[in-house]
């Protein structure tokens, strides 16, 4: 798990590091309101296939996202550290759906790279940029681009 350091914060940005299939991103952690367990989903038929559901959330209804499939990894598998961010977007509450939550990382902007140049197409949109996090390479994810709808095969 990574931590953040106290004294680090004030000029350098927050992020909550999350792990779909093998690989490792960071959401901005402004937006992130909490991380809740997986409970019950309601399934949507017709929906995109990256929309896993809604949920109720303390009177909130919550569309829940499989961030692996909206980054074409694949269907997010539920095991015992599967977790859901609730992060506010455009005045709404979305929950993406994630293997694991991985903490908090201090991001420091200056040590931010750019995506690769071989990411291609709606991948490299998705993408803020690369970081170093703990010894571990991390992407840090577009949430405004990952969280636009996209046309795609929806769910029966």
């Amino acid at each position: 798990m990574f931590e953040a350091s106290s004294t680090a914060l004030e000029a350098q940005g927050l992020a909550v590091a999350c792990f779909v299939g093998n690989a490792l991103f960071g959401v901005d952690a402004e937006p992130v309101q909490e991380i809740v367990r997986v409970g019950y989903i309601t399934p949507v038929h017709h929906a995109p296939d990256y929309v896993v559901g809604i949920m109720n959330l303390r009177g909130r209804i919550v569309t829940v996202i499989d961030l692996g499939m909206k980054l074409e990894l694949g269907l997010t598998g539920i095991t015992p550290e599967s977790r859901i961010l609730i992060v506010e977007w455009k005045g709404e509450h979305v929950g993406l759906f994630i293997e694991q939550e991985g903490g908090v990382v201090v991001v420091n902007p200056t040590e931010m790279r750019a995506p690769p140049d071989n990411i291609k197409g709606a991948h490299s949109t998705m993408l803020e940029g690369v970081v170093l996090a703990d010894g571990h390479l991390m992407a840090l994810l577009n949430l405004s681009e990952v969280l636009e709808p996209r046309d795609g095969p929806a769910r029966s």
